[in-house]
C-alpha cells in the first residue's frame, strides 16, 4: 500500500505470484521453468514439487529461472539444493538466471562448499600440514595482538585527551575509583598470600640450612628472594588474575553491548575514556601493593623465623639490613610499572576482541588471565637476566 503524494489516493501494490513449476519433457530430458515469487513465505508451497524432481529419473535438466518474479535466500536454497542432487547423477543447466539470483545462489554455493571441506576432513587424523596451519595461525594472531598493544600503547602514551582530536586533562575521579578498586581492595589478599609465602620460604629455607648450621642466613635468603624477585612477581600475578579478568570483563561488556561504538559516534576516543584511566591506576597501584607484600612476606619469615629457628626480631632486622641494600630493593620495584603496562594492555586488547555473545566473553577473559601472567613471568626472567647482565 502506497500514498499518492498529491491527492492522497492510496492504491495496492499487486501481490506476488505464488511460486510455479511448469514441467516438459522430451525423451530423457525435462524442462522445468520457474515462475512466481520463490521467498520464505511461499517456497513451502513448492517444496513436494522439488522434491519429486529431485528423485526424476531424466538424465538431463534445464532449469529457466527467467520467471521468476521475486527469489530469496529460502527460495535459492531450493533451486541449490535441486541442482545439487542432480549433479551427481545428471546433466543440469540453468538459464535465465537474474542478477539477484545469480548472487544468492553463489553464496549458497560457496557456504556449501566450506561446510563440505569441513566435513571431509576425517574426524581424529592429524597431519603435518595441520600442525603448520595451526603454528601459522598463532603467529597471526600474535601479530594481531601486538599491532593492537601497541595501537593501545601509543594512545595512551600520545596524552590522556578524553575525545578525538582534543586535549584535554586527566579525569582524577576516574583515576581515583579504579586505584581504589584495583589498588586498596587488593591489599587484604596481598598481605595475606605474601605473609603465607615469606612463611614457607622461611620454613623451608631454615630446614635445609640447618644441616650446615647456617640458619641465620635464611634471613638472607628470604630478604633476596622476597625483594628482588617474588615480591613483585607475586602481586603481578594476583593483580593479573584478579584485575585484569575485571578489565577485560568490563570492556568486553560494553563491547558486547556496543557501547565502545557508541563513545565513538558521540566523538569520545574509547581508549582514552576506558583504558587510560586503568592504566594509570595500574601504574600507581602495582608498585605500592609490590612495597606491602615486601613488608609482609618479610614479617612472615621474622615470625617462623622466630618460632622454628629462634632467630629473634631483632636479629632479623639486623641481619636484614647487613644482607640486603638498596639495589635489592630497587630491582623489584622497577619491575612493577612493566607489570603494570602488561597487564593492563593485554587486559584490554583482550576486552576489545570481545565478540557479541557471553561465550565470546569467558574466552577473552580466560584468555587476558592466561597471556598476562606468561608474559609477567617472562619479563621477569629477561629483567634477571638483564640484572645480571649489568652486575645490578
Amino acid at each position: 500500500m502506497f500514498t499518492n503524494g498529491q491527492n492522497g489516493a492510496s492504491t495496492a501494490l499487486p501481490d506476488p505470484s505464488p511460486p510455479t513449476l511448469d514441467i516438459s519433457r522430451a525423451g530423457s530430458a525435462i524442462d522445468v521453468r520457474f515462475s512466481g515469487a520463490w521467498t520464505t513465505a511461499t517456497v513451502g508451497t513448492v517444496d513436494d514439487d522439488v522434491r519429486a524432481l529431485e528423485s526424476d529419473t531424466a538424465s538431463r535438466m534445464r532449469l529457466d529461472l527467467s520467471g521468476i518474479e521475486r527469489i530469496d535466500t529460502a527460495g535459492a536454497w531450493l533451486v541449490h539444493r535441486l541442482t545439487n542432487v542432480w549433479s551427481g547423477r545428471g546433466e543440469v543447466e540453468l538459464d535465465g538466471v537474474g542478477e539477484d539470483a545469480s548472487v544468492l545462489l553463489q553464496a549458497i554455493d560457496d557456504a556449501s562448499a566450506r561446510d563440505q571441506s569441513t566435513d571431509d576432513k576425517p574426524a581424529g587424523k592429524w597431519s603435518p600440514l595441520d600442525l603448520a596451519e595451526n603454528v601459522g595461525r598463532a603467529v597471526y594472531g600474535l601479530r594481531d595482538d601486538m599491532f593492537a598493544s601497541l595501537n593501545i600503547l601509543g594512545a595512551t602514551i600520545r596524552g590522556a585527551q578524553m575525545k578525538l582530536g582534543r586535549r584535554h586533562a586527566v579525569n582524577p575521579a576516574a583515576v581515583a575509583t579504579h586505584i581504589d578498586r584495583m589498588g586498596i581492595r587488593a591489599v587484604p589478599v596481598i598481605i595475606l598470600m605474601s605473609f603465607i609465602v615469606g612463611a614457607i620460604i622461611a620454613q623451608q629455607g631454615a630446614f635445609q640450612l640447618r644441616f650446615f648450621g647456617a640458619e641465620i642466613f635464611v634471613v638472607d635468603l628470604v630478604g633476596i628472594l622476597v625483594l628482588r624477585e617474588l615480591g613483585v612477581l607475586m602481586t603481578a600475578i594476583m593483580i593479573a588474575g584478579r584485575s585484569g579478568s575485571a578489565i577485560t570483563a568490563e570492556i568486553g561488556s560494553m563491547k558486547m553491548r556496543e557501547e565502545v561504538d557508541a563513545l565513538t559516534v558521540i566523538g569520545l576516543n574509547p581508549i582514552g575514556v576506558l583504558v587510560f584511566p586503568r592504566l594509570v591506576a595500574l601504574i600507581v597501584a602495582i608498585p605500592c601493593l609490590t612495597i606491602i607484600a615486601n613488608f609482609a612476606a618479610l614479617a612472615g619469615a621474622m615470625v617462623i623465623a622466630q618460632y622454628y629457628s629462634g632467630i629473634t626480631p631483632y636479629a632479623f632486622i639486623d641481619r636484614l639490613q647487613s644482607g640486603i641494600d638498596l639495589t635489592t630493593v630497587f630491582a623489584g620495584l622497577i619491575k612493577a610499572p612493566f607489570m603494570a603496562l602488561i597487564i593492563g594492555i593485554i587486559a584490554s586488547v583482550e576486552g576489545m576482541k570481545v565478540e557479541g555473545s557471553a561465550e565470546s566473553l569467558g574466552r577473552h577473559v580466560t584468555a587476558s588471565v592466561v597471556k598476562a601472567i606468561f608474559v609477567v613471568i617472562v619479563v621477569d626472567g629477561f629483567f634477571a637476566i638483564f640484572y645480571a647482565a649489568i652486575d645490578f
